[in-house]
């Protein structure tokens, strides 16, 4: 078995009752042997990790939230990338469904990389079970309240040529061009990012919802997903060892909480079917 060196399972779960289902599928740090035996040095210090972000949302809980959390690495394997590998953003240099380079650019690995047989081993054992709990529990969660709302939690550096020109907004909110979302969510979201004096914003600009958010949107169906991709230098350090800034982290929680809430007063009202 993929896992066997080490009984650590794909993500960790809460199970809450309210509208709101949280995916946080990038802040994985664990590499088992069999995916980390011939990683390259550029992989010891996970510089592509979305780190912090368990402890940045750390009022989850508080608003009966369910969390699907990744434990593995992305670098084993991309859980908001689809499963044929497919580009999300055609014409463009983005990273694979498994990666073989940093977003720097760096070589992931020594020699060879994943071949099909190893990244058919890395879907069933990680990619699989993190998506069949996470559509398991959409549907409870709309079976319950008769609409859920998905919110994909992320996070990178504020700079990163390789991906984006200049310098990321602070909030860079996707909707998939408003496809995965009621119009009235996504306005009611967006307004309030854009309130928020002392931090810039985006709304479907370079990041508009990657695999889980337009896989798993569907509005006509009662399920409303949005993806929220923040600049790192908003609540930590963006060099190693990537520390968690408090000070920035507590001027931060309060707008990601009020995101939240605000989604939870719509399903609760406008958002019924």
């Amino acid at each position: 078995m993929f896992l066997s060196e080490r009984t650590v399972w794909p993500y960790r779960y809460r199970r809450g009752a309210s509208a709101l289902v949280v995916s946080i599928p990038h802040a994985g740090t664990f590499v088992p042997w069999s995916a980390g035996a011939s990683l390259a040095e550029a992989a010891a210090a996970r510089p592509d990790t979305d780190w912090h972000l368990p402890r940045l949302y750390d009022f989850l809980e508080a608003l009966d939230a369910t969390v699907i959390e990744a434990n593995l690495s992305r670098y084993v394997i991309d859980l908001n990338r689809p499963p044929d590998g497919s580009n999300l953003y055609p014409g463009e240099d983005t990273p694979r469904l498994c990666p073989v380079e940093t977003f720097a650019g760096a070589a992931l690995y020594r020699s060879a990389t994943p071949d099909g047989a190893e990244i058919a081993r890395r879907l069933e054992a990680v990619w699989q079970p993190y998506h069949r709990r996470l559509q398991r529990e959409i549907e409870r969660v709309r079976s319950a309240h008769g609409v859920a709302v998905l919110w994909d939690a992320h996070s990178i550096a504020s700079r990163m040529p390789r991906l984006f020109e200049g310098r990321l907004a602070d909030f860079n909110l996707g909707t998939a061009k408003g496809a995965s979302c009621h119009p009235a969510l996504e306005k009611a979201l967006a307004a309030a990012l854009g309130r928020r004096a002392g931090y810039t914003c985006a709304v479907n600009g370079r990041f508009i919802g990657g695999y889980i958010t337009r896989r798993y949107g569907r509005p006509a169906a009662g399920v409303h997903a949005a993806q929220l991709e923040i600049a790192e230098a908003t609540y930590m350090d963006e060099r190693a060892p990537w520390s968690f800034r408090e000070e920035r982290a507590a001027r931060i929680r309060p707008i990601l909480r009020e995101q939240l809430e605000i989604a939870l007063e719509w399903a609760r009202g406008a958002g019924r079917p």
